[in-house]
């Protein structure tokens, strides 16, 4: 089974266990705050990841870690390590992510922009976007992005809607090779 699948399959038994104790919002706090620890730490990584440590020291060192997470996080995260599957950790996290959002009706965008939007350029986008998706929330990722020479271009899911200039310029071109 790939590990996209064995990810997909520790969010979901997460999420229901969230779901039945109505503690989704709480557990997606501490699993955002797990994976930002598994990204931006690479000694903790790689002790976790490394083949001689024993399983049950590195489950001491996520307790410790973690101290005064939720017990269903803590347990998640030891049945990983029991499974060797430590590095699909940051995985797990994310589709927990999706799940959360589609019940809550959310959907995630990133908006590619030359600068940094403002709070109602976000707002603007946000609203044309709710209706336009049908979704009640829509969470906005601002990235900066200077090829896109002005405009935005939004990605929600595998759908890319391109406002940008460097977007109208290769449309553009397209039209002239297929013209010529």
């Amino acid at each position: 089974m790939s590990k996209t699948n064995v990810a997909k399959r520790y969010a979901e038994a997460l999420f229901q266990i969230g779901a039945e104790k109505e503690t989704i919002d709480f557990l997606e706090t501490e699993l955002t705050t797990v994976k930002e620890v598994f990204q931006t730490n690479e000694a903790f990584l790689q002790f976790l990841q490394h083949p001689k440590v024993e399983a049950e020291k590195k489950k001491q060192l996520l307790n410790e870690a973690f101290t005064g997470f939720s017990k269903d996080v803590l347990h998640t995260l030891s049945l990983l390590v029991d499974r060797h599957n430590e590095s699909i950790v940051p995985d797990v996290v994310d589709h927990f992510i999706t799940f959360a959002n589609k019940a809550k009706g959310v959907k995630e965008a990133t908006v590619y922009s030359v600068r940094a939007l403002l709070d109602a350029e976000k707002e603007e986008i946000e609203n044309v976007f709710i209706k336009k998706l049908n979704v009640k929330t829509l969470k906005i990722n601002n990235k900066i992005d200077p090829s896109v020479i002005g405009g935005v271009r939004v990605k929600v899911g595998n759908t890319v809607y391109d406002g940008s200039v460097k977007g109208k310029l290769d449309r553009l071109e397209r039209q002239i090779a297929r013209a010529n």
